[in-house]
């Protein structure tokens, strides 16, 4: 007989918020959580409508690893960083540009996309 699944929020400083996000991932328990590893489990995450957070994203990673959640220091932070940049930076683009883009646009000093109404 199989082992029940372990819930998500039995690994060390992940609780409820995150297992309710990995269960609309489609990440039903640690042990499948374990096998995506925390790089893929987050870009699933985002797919699936969690907003990018690095804080999010490196505590995913430190508590894989069974560490604190804030003991991701250094290189090994700078490192992770960049392999989140990367993950961002591969999600569609949606909703407004935010900050001096949407500025931009809405004083009229950039151009319009292809296809879109002239107001």
């Amino acid at each position: 007989m199989a082992a029940d699944p372990t819930p998500v929020s039995t690994i060390r400083n992940l609780g409820p918020a995150i297992e309710a996000a990995c269960a609309r991932a489609g990440i039903t328990s640690a042990e499948d959580l374990r096998a995506l590893g925390a790089h893929e489990a987050y870009r699933k995450l985002l797919a699936t409508g969690t907003r990018p957070h690095f804080i999010g994203y490196y505590v995913l990673h430190m508590a894989l690893q069974g560490r604190p959640w804030n003991d991701c220091k250094g290189k090994e932070k700078d490192d992770l960083r960049r392999a989140f940049n990367q993950l961002k930076d591969e999600l569609p683009r949606t909703g407004p540009p935010a900050g001096i883009e949407r500025i931009l646009d809405e004083i009229g000093l950039r151009p319009k996309p292809p296809g879109s109404s002239s107001g």
